[in-house]
């Protein structure tokens, strides 16, 4: 059993640094797996972690109990009394991620291969929902506009949708679609992000996990009746963890399906290639804007071949639109860095700060195989 002793007590008095643990409070410890020296040394922090108390879990047991299913608790004899915390009845991301793979080996979805018809002019067209932030908080009385785990749902759907209308017309040979970059708002039960940061939130680390997941799935079941879809996953900084085993949660969903290819690795820049295009995603939080065209050259093998003409960088993090151009000279294409724009509404710490003034939208870009960037579309919300 995982526990966290966080007193121990011999007549009310809480033993703390200096003091000696006597020799009946020591065999009460003992008679619960609790060493000497571990009382000693965790009750200098008013408390004691001890990873593996199996004779905790034969007393509970004992009472006819589940020791997974027992928050916390008391061990009390005449002389002294030990408070138990057990860790093992939180619900982790890795215990979620895992039950939820399960279930979908069982389910084990079949998709039937699409055969598509030959294009003779393709296009890729990247769609890239930036910082949903699902599980965020705005509420409209302070922040003066409502935001909550609906609102960032239906706006990635309204906004992939209003996308694939306005792209009818270009011949669409693939779509590139872009997850990750804060997708969940906060990392763990705490609901803080993965740097600790508290949020306002709105709902509970399993629901927006599964919100988010159900969310991709009916994005990417959309997308693939347009063309083959290739998932790019860019790790962020409000979700580390958990965006990463949602990334992987997708994967899995799509494992029989031939149409759908995935990149979920945990490398914070993503380079892919498309005909003469060389496109990178990164969240933006880590390496600088400026040291882009250094990175791309170094870490993607084929920067040097001609054939990579036309070089792209989509950002995200920012919440705004930006864009930055470095070429060696007037005619010859360098690399273009573009900073995307969010759906998700400012929450309090946003608006108190005046970081609320731009417009929320879903953004995608097509690429022509031959001719690099041709079109940008957006789609707002009012």
């Amino acid at each position: 059993m995982c526990g966290d002793i966080i007193q121990v007590m011999e007549k009310n008095q809480i033993i703390k640094n200096g003091y000696e643990l006597n020799k009946p409070l020591y065999q009460i410890c003992s008679e619960v797996g609790l060493s000497k020296n571990t009382v000693i040394d965790r009750a200098k922090k008013m408390g004691l972690s001890h990873p593996s108390n199996k004779k905790v879990s034969k007393i509970i047991t004992a009472m006819g109990l589940d020791p997974k299913e027992v928050d916390h608790g008391w061990i009390k004899t005449d002389e002294a009394s030990v408070h138990f915390r057990n860790d093992m009845t939180k619900v982790s991301v890795e215990d979620l991620v895992s039950d939820m793979v399960e279930k979908m080996k069982k389910y084990a979805p079949k998709y039937t291969p699409i055969k598509r018809v030959k294009i003779t002019d393709p296009h890729l067209f990247v769609i890239d929902p930036a910082d949903v932030h699902v599980g965020k908080l705005a509420l409209a009385v302070e922040t003066g506009e409502e935001y909550n785990i609906e609102i960032a749902k239906s706006r990635v759907i309204e906004g992939v949708e209003g996308l694939l209308q306005k792209a009818q017309g270009f011949p669409i040979e693939k779509i590139m679609f872009i997850i990750g970059n804060d997708i969940l708002h906060f990392d763990n039960a705490k609901r803080t992000t993965t740097s600790g940061t508290p949020q306002d939130t709105d709902g509970q680390l399993h629901q927006i996990f599964k919100e988010a997941l159900n969310l991709y799935v009916d994005i990417i079941e959309r997308l693939v009746t347009v063309a083959d879809v290739e998932v790019i996953y860019n790790p962020s900084n409000h979700d580390y963890m958990s965006g990463y085993m949602l990334a992987q949660a997708v994967e899995a969903w799509f494992r029989t399906c031939k149409n759908v290819t995935f990149n979920t690795s945990i490398a914070h820049r993503k380079h892919s290639t498309y005909g003469k295009n060389l496109i990178t995603t990164t969240h933006g939080d880590g390496a600088k804007h400026n040291d882009m065209p250094s990175l791309m050259s170094t870490e993607h093998p084929d920067w040097s071949n001609k054939e990579n003409q036309f070089r792209y960088v989509y950002v995200h993090h920012l919440h705004h639109k930006k864009t930055t151009k470095w070429t060696s000279a007037h005619d010859t294409q360098g690399v273009e860095l573009r900073i995307l724009r969010s759906s998700s509404a400012p929450d309090s710490w946003h608006s108190i700060n005046g970081y609320c003034q731009a417009p929320r939208a879903i953004e995608g870009f097509i690429h022509h195989k031959e001719h690099g960037k041709v079109c940008e579309l957006t789609h707002f919300f009012v």
